[in-house]
């Protein structure tokens, strides 16, 4: 993520990342709904704390968790979608950019459209 984020000019000290659960399931498996769902509360408090104006959805755990288990990463992804003030871009998690890398094109597609889209909001990333 940091090189992505160098390489798009993104500075890391103005991003805020967290996860769907708090600590790792075993085997680094995705957490099951139970254990994403015990976790929701506590990062449901970080966004209100931080109160982002965007948020990258890194994968199929986090889009689901987040926006709605309708959504699918592969038919989400690079597209914007707006709830309750606060702008989502679905995008690949970094693990998958591992198994094919072929989806580091659109990855990297993605992050230039959160930058252009903080630019246009004055955000400073």
């Amino acid at each position: 993520m940091n090189k992505a984020f160098i390489g798009i000019g993104i500075n890391r000290e103005k991003v805020y990342i967290a996860n769907i659960v708090k600590c790792r399931p075993p085997a680094n498996r995705v957490p099951e709904e139970d254990e994403a769902t015990s976790c929701l509360d506590y990062l449901r408090n970080q966004v209100i704390l931080i109160k982002p104006q965007i948020i990258v959805l890194l994968g199929s755990t986090a889009l689901k968790n987040i926006l709605g288990k309708e959504f699918g990463i592969t038919s989400a992804r690079g597209k914007w979608i707006e709830r309750k003030g606060i702008l989502y871009m679905p995008t690949w998690h970094p693990a998958a950019l591992l198994r094919d890398e072929g989806k580091k094109i659109e990855f990297w597609q993605d992050l230039k459209k959160v930058k252009n889209k903080a630019e246009e909001n004055g955000i400073i990333i």
